[in-house]
């Protein structure tokens, strides 16, 4: 047996044949004995160096039995407090459907971008999408993060690790002829003003959907997004803050938009939630969804999503020369540069009209 200073650890042969390499860390308020063991004594020495450097660096290894599947199971389990509802809810559902599965009974400490990328491949064996995937990969990142942090692991090694591409989706929106089509077929529809918002202001269906009557000055044709609906728990409308800090904005609204609004509060008064179920309480985005493929398909336009609403009064503004940055406020995005990225498809228009300006300004 080869002996090292007190602290440092030793190496043995054992009767097996194996090598192994003792050492102690600090467990509370005791130490405790682990070893690590190796085929030859060169390993173990070199296993023992890299368990003496991450204890005297605070490194505290995961435990031998805390496996990848359980760690994440914990893991998204205590993230629920820091995250909004619906991202907590994804989180768990990756972490359930796919991530623990994938590395049942692997080691944490044992991870590897290896395992990882042979996950991902399964995964996509399995027929999930490159978007699913690298959505998974985002969650798993976080959460070994948060080990590395913990200092139960050296390194993220999910930073090893390239998720698939995912292909950039194609942008979606209705031109200003059909966008004055389906507002036209909306008029005798009891969720007039809610389309006619959409289209108009660009909101977000969970900001529309938390509004409440008190957020609407009609007098002065405005109208502010402090809250949006996340989803509907047990019965119960889950209103949350608005997703970024730039999305709690004020608006001003048309004159199109202020009157819709004027008939849908005569038809529907209250003081609480703008739109609502006959008894007081906000929409569901599935009701809405509903409602919007019925409308979609009386005024025969193409198949986009109610969320392509949103892109359509973006593109619609952009392509009249409204300002990115007037656009980035009312679409309630933290940067006018994501404004700018999203809808990169307009710019050659917004091209064309300045090299036309700049030609009427120097001929």
């Amino acid at each position: 047996m080869s002996k090292r200073a007190n602290g440092e650890g030793s190496v043995r042969l054992r009767p097996d044949g194996r090598w192994e390499a003792r050492y102690s860390v600090q467990v509370g308020g005791s130490w405790k004995r682990r070893s690590v063991f190796a085929r030859t004594k060169r390993e173990a020495s070199t296993k023992l160096r890299e368990k003496l450097t991450a204890r005297d660096n605070g490194l505290q290894t995961a435990p031998a039995r805390e496996t990848v599947d359980r760690y994440l199971l914990t893991w998204v389990s205590g993230v629920r407090a820091s995250v909004r509802p619906r991202t907590a809810d994804s989180y768990a559902q990756i972490v359930r459907d796919h991530l623990a599965p994938a590395f049942a009974r692997v080691p944490l400490a044992r991870l590897t971008p290896q395992l990882i990328q042979k996950a991902y491949h399964d995964l996509a064996d399995r027929g999930l999408s490159p978007k699913t995937i690298a959505n998974a990969h985002g969650v798993l990142h976080k959460a070994l993060g948060q080990a590395f942090r913990w200092r139960l692991l050296s390194a993220n090694v999910a930073d090893l690790v390239d998720p698939p591409r995912v292909p950039r989706q194609q942008m979606t929106a209705l031109s200003s002829e059909q966008a004055r089509h389906v507002l036209a077929v909306a008029a005798d529809d009891p969720f007039e003003a809610l389309w006619r918002l959409a289209i108009s202001c660009g909101l977000r269906q969970g900001e529309l959907l938390a509004m409440r009557c008190s957020e609407v000055d009609l007098d002065r044709g405005t109208l502010s997004v402090v809250a949006t609906l996340e989803q509907w728990r047990d019965g119960v409308a889950v209103i949350a803050e608005p997703k970024t800090s730039r999305s709690r904005r004020q608006i001003e609204l048309g004159d199109g938009a202020v009157d819709a609004l004027r008939c849908h509060r005569h038809r529907n008064p209250g003081i609480g939630f703008v739109f609502t179920r006959p008894d007081g309480r906000p929409l569901s985005r599935s009701l809405v969804g509903g409602a919007w493929r019925r409308l979609r398909v009386r005024a025969g336009v193409p198949a986009v999503r109610f969320h392509d609403l949103r892109h359509t009064a973006a593109t619609l503004m952009l392509s009249r020369g409204v300002h990115p940055k007037i656009v980035s406020e009312m679409l309630g995005h933290s940067t006018v540069a994501i404004t700018l990225d999203l809808y990169s498809h307009v710019t050659p228009t917004m091209q064309r009209e300045a090299a036309k300006v700049m030609n009427e300004l120097l001929v």
